[in-house]
C-alpha cells in the first residue's frame, strides 16, 4: 500500500493553501474532501440551471498576498474584482451611501453630520494603526509563553519589542480596543445612528455576539485587516465566484505534484504508538500516511476523528470548553432581473456593493437578544449582496445572483431542532425583510437555496455553522488559539497537525493557518532546502 508524505483532511481554502506549500516542498501530498466537490466554505456552484452561486463564502479580501504571490494563483486563474459603494436603507426612506472614493464618501457622511465627517479621518487613521501592529502577526506562529525554547522566546521578544515602540497612549488604547464592544468604540468617534450601524456591522458578522459585547471591536478589526491591490481594507468579487480561489489552489496543487480526492471522507485517524499511520476513510478504506493534516475545526478534528484515548484528558476538556457558537445562516437567490430600490438614485453605484437593512445598533443587539432566547432574528440583519453586478460570469445577462448572509440564527432553536418548516420559515423572514425596501423583489425570485447553521454544518463541515470554526474572542487568540500549549499548529499526537481557521490568526478565507501550518510541518521536517523552496525567501 502507497504511503504518502503527508495526507491533508479536508479540500477547504486552508487545508489546499498547506498541502499546496508541502507539495511545492517536494513532499508527496494528498487531499481527501468528504464532498464530491473542493472547496469547502468557498466555492461556486451551480445550484439553478444557469446560475453561478458562492454559496458560502461570498467577498474576497483577507486572502494573504503573500499566498497569492508564493503559489501565482492569478496565472492559475484567480481574479479579485473590487466592488464600488454599498448602502444603509433607513426605515424613514432615506439611505446612507458608501464609495470608495474618499471625498465622495466625507460628503456623505457630512449629509447627515459634518462632526462625523470629521470624526471619520481620525477613526480610520486609529483602525490603521491597529491593522498594523496585527497584521505581521498573521503570518507568524505564535509563541508558547511557557516555553523556554530559543524560538519562543525570541518571539516572546519581538512581540514586547512591537508594544514598547508604541507611544504609552497608544499602547493603553490598543489594550483598550481589543476588550471593547464595537458599540462603545464607535461612540467614541461618532453621533449618527445609521452611520454607527453601517460600521458596526464588521465587528458582529460571523460571531455570537451582539455590539455591545465585549470583545466585539476586535471582530471588526478582523475583517479590516485585508486588502485589495493594495488597498487596506478593501473588499472584492472573486471573479467565477469564490470557488475561484480554491480552484486556483487546486491548480497550483496539481502543478506541484500534488493529488485531490473527493467523495473520501475521513472516519478516523490512524495512529500507532503515539504517532499517525494515517486515515481510514468512510468506507472503510486506509490510506497511509507519514503526517495528517486536519483542516477540519478543533473539535470535529479531536472529538470524532481520533480516539479519545489516544488523546490527554486535559487536552480533551480544553476542546469540550473551546467556543464554537454557531449565530448565522445564508439565503442565496437566483434572480430574474435586478431589483429595484426606490431609495436609491437610478444608476446608483450603491447596488454593486454590501447593502443592509439595519439602521441602528439598537436593532443588532434586539436581534442578538432573539438569538440568545433560541429564536432567528425577526428583525434580521441582512448583508445583502449582488456579486453579477461586477462578474458578469455568473449567470446570463440580465439576470442576477443574490448572497444575503443573515445574523442572528442559533445553531438550536429553543423549541428543538431545526426542522425543514423551520427553514423555511427562516428563508422567509430574509425575503420579506428585503421586500419591504424592494417592490419587484419577489416578482424576480427563481430559486433559493436557504441554509442555517444545521446545513453550515452538515453540509459544510462548520461545527454550529460558526464561519471562524471558533470565537474572535481574546481568550482564544494568538498563544490561545485553539487551546494553550497547542496554538502551533501541532497536536498532543506526533505528525498531526491542524491547519484550519480553528488555529492562529482564525477565519475568513485567509489562508494564513494553512501557510504557518506548512512552515511548522516542513520546520519538524527539518528540510530548510524545502522550505526556501516553497516560500522564496523566509
Amino acid at each position: 500500500m502507497k504511503a504518502y508524505d503527508a495526507i491533508v483532511i479536508g479540500a477547504g481554502h486552508n487545508g489546499l493553501v498547506t498541502a499546496c506549500y508541502l507539495a511545492k516542498a517536494g513532499l508527496d501530498v494528498v487531499v481527501v474532501e468528504r464532498t464530491d466537490h473542493i472547496g469547502g466554505a468557498a466555492t461556486s456552484r451551480e445550484l439553478h440551471p444557469g446560475w453561478l452561486y458562492s454559496n458560502c463564502s461570498y467577498v474576497c479580501s483577507l486572502l494573504r498576498p503573500e499566498i497569492m504571490r508564493d503559489l501565482d494563483l492569478p496565472r492559475h486563474g484567480l481574479q479579485v474584482l473590487p466592488f464600488d459603494g454599498g448602502a444603509v436603507f433607513m426605515q424613514d426612506g432615506d439611505y446612507l451611501a458608501s464609495y470608495r472614493d474618499h471625498d465622495a464618501h466625507r460628503r456623505e457622511i457630512a449629509r447627515f453630520s459634518a462632526r462625523d465627517a470629521e470624526a471619520y479621518d481620525r477613526y480610520s487613521v486609529d483602525v490603521l494603526r491597529h491593522c498594523r501592529f496585527i497584521r505581521p502577526l498573521l503570518m507568524r506562529t505564535p509563541p508558547d509563553p511557557v516555553s523556554f525554547k530559543p524560538r519562543d522566546l525570541q518571539e516572546l521578544v519581538y512581540l514586547g519589542r512591537k508594544l514598547y515602540e508604541l507611544p504609552e497612549a497608544e499602547m493603553y488604547d490598543m489594550i483598550r480596543f481589543w476588550t471593547m464592544s464595537i458599540a462603545e468604540f464607535l461612540d467614541e468617534y461618532f453621533e449618527t445612528d445609521v452611520f454607527k450601524a453601517k460600521l458596526a456591522i464588521s465587528g458582529i458578522i460571523g460571531t455570537a455576539l451582539g455590539p455591545y459585547s465585549p470583545g466585539s471591536a476586535y471582530v471588526l478589526l478582523h475583517h479590516y485587516m485585508g486588502e485589495v491591490d493594495g488597498n487596506s481594507g478593501a473588499w472584492g468579487y472573486a471573479r467565477g465566484g469564490m470557488g475561484a480561489i480554491t480552484r486556483a489552489l487546486s491548480g497550483a496543487l496539481e502543478e506541484f505534484g500534488g493529488e485531490v480526492r473527493t467523495g473520501a471522507g475521513v472516519d478516523k485517524v490512524l495512529t500507532h504508538g503515539g504517532r499517525t499511520t494515517g486515515v481510514v476513510l468512510d468506507g472503510g478504506e486506509e490510506v497511509a500516511g507519514k503526517l495528517v493534516v486536519s483542516s477540519a475545526d478543533v473539535k470535529r478534528t479531536f472529538l470524532k476523528l481520533v480516539e479519545k484515548s489516544e488523546l490527554p484528558e486535559s487536552f480533551v476538556k480544553q476542546v469540550k470548553n473551546f467556543k464554537i457558537r454557531g449565530s448565522s445562516g445564508k439565503v442565496n437567490i437566483a434572480l430574474d432581473g435586478m431589483p429595484h430600490f426606490p431609495a436609491l438614485p437610478e444608476g446608483s453605484t450603491c447596488v454593486r456593493g454590501d447593502m443592509h437593512f439595519t439602521d441602528t445598533v439598537e436593532r443588532m443587539e434586539r436581534g442578538y437578544d432573539d438569538w440568545k432566547e433560541g429564536r432567528w432574528s425577526a428583525d434580521p440583519f441582512i448583508d445583502m449582496m449582488i456579486p453579477t453586478t461586477v462578474d458578469p460570469t455568473m449567470t446570463a445577462p440580465g439576470k442576477h445572483f443574490m448572497s444575503c448572509f443573515v445574523q442572528y440564527c442559533p445553531p438550536k432553536l429553543a423549541t428543538g431542532e431545526w426542522t425543514d418548516e423551520d427553514r423555511d420559515a427562516f428563508g422567509k423572514t430574509v425575503v420579506n425583510q428585503i421586500a419591504e425596501y424592494s417592490p419587484n423583489f419577489k416578482d424576480l425570485i427563481r430559486h433559493m437555496e436557504v441554509r442555517t447553521p444545521r446545513e453550515l454544518e452538515n453540509e459544510v463541515g462548520l461545527t454550529e455553522g460558526n464561519i471562524f470554526q471558533g470565537e474572535l474572542t481574546f481568550d482564544q487568540l494568538l498563544f490561545n488559539r485553539p487551546v494553550p500549549g497547542y496554538a502551533q499548529y501541532r497536536s498532543p499526537i506526533n505528525g498531526l497537525y491542524m491547519c484550519g481557521s480553528s488555529t492562529h490568526p482564525g477565519g475568513g478565507v485567509m489562508g494564513a493557518p494553512g501557510r504557518n501550518a506548512a512552515s511548522e510541518i516542513l520546520r519538524d521536517l527539518k528540510q530548510p532546502q524545502d522550505m526556501s523552496k516553497a516560500y522564496g525567501v523566509l
